[in-house]
């Protein structure tokens, strides 16, 4: 499906400035779309993806999350200090108003005509889906190997906000993943079903973290390839469901 892209500027609750870039269908655009960055920054492979979205009829925006600290920050996959400067100062309250604001976008500017939005995200853009789902009336969400989501050595993550989730999540995990382990998605999982929710968890046994990125020493053909089509799924199943219900009312 042919695309266009451009940058837009946007204005966050906090008065700061925010770019975001912007992948649009060239026919019918199916829902809108929020694609969480990765570490290293609304960089090429980022856009990629964001373009690779819209070409399935999704009107995709990837907001630049570290506009507070480095506007127009696109990170190398070898230098994790540069990238963590700006993960780190990025605080959770930041993000949900950054999300909140591409959010508008699409539904002022997007000409949605009232579709539903979803969020993807990779990497700490992982735990900004998570955070989309919990703060936003998406229809759904995916996180890949989100950083922060579940219990771990770095603290408790967002464990203790899973009841505020409202939209069904797609979870995609790495086997291999020393950043992430395998204890903290199973104690998430545990804590998902302890509140009811709708989740899907997808664990890669031999994939490590990063998995889904062609541009990273950790990139693994077959489980980005298999993890692709899942994606797609759920998201046309569940913006789908979630416009039938919006008709029905």
């Amino acid at each position: 499906m042919p695309i266009r892209t451009e940058y837009v500027d946007l204005t966050v609750s906090d008065a700061t400035a925010m770019r975001a870039y912007v992948a649009h269908p060239e026919s019918a655009t199916h829902a809108g779309l929020l694609v969480g960055q990765e570490a290293w920054g609304v960089n090429g492979h980022i856009r990629d993806v964001t373009e690779r979205f819209a070409r399935e009829g999704y009107l995709a925006i990837a907001p630049e999350l570290y506009h507070r600290t480095g506007p127009g920050f696109e990170g190398r996959y070898d230098d994790m200090p540069a990238a963590m400067g700006h993960a780190r100062a990025l605080k959770e309250p930041q993000m949900e108003a950054d999300l909140r604001a591409a959010f508008d976008w699409l539904h002022a500017k997007g000409n949605l005509d009232g579709r539903p939005v979803a969020a993807v995200g990779f990497c700490l853009g992982g735990r900004a889906a998570f955070l989309a789902d919990l703060t936003l009336p998406v229809a759904c969400a995916v996180s890949f190997y989100g950083g922060g989501i579940a219990p771990g050595q770095s603290g408790p993550g967002l464990i203790d906000r899973v009841h505020d989730l409202h939209a069904p999540i797609l979870f995609f995990w790495a086997g291999r993943d020393k950043h992430i382990g395998i204890e903290g998605p199973r104690a998430l999982a545990d804590a998902l079903r302890a509140k009811e929710k709708s989740f899907v968890s997808v664990e890669f046994s031999d994939a490590d973290h990063g998995f889904f990125c062609d541009q990273r020493a950790s990139y693994h053909p077959a489980a980005a390839a298999e993890a692709w089509p899942l994606t797609l799924a759920f998201l046309r199943t569940n913006t789908t469901r979630h416009e039938k219900a919006r008709s029905a009312d």
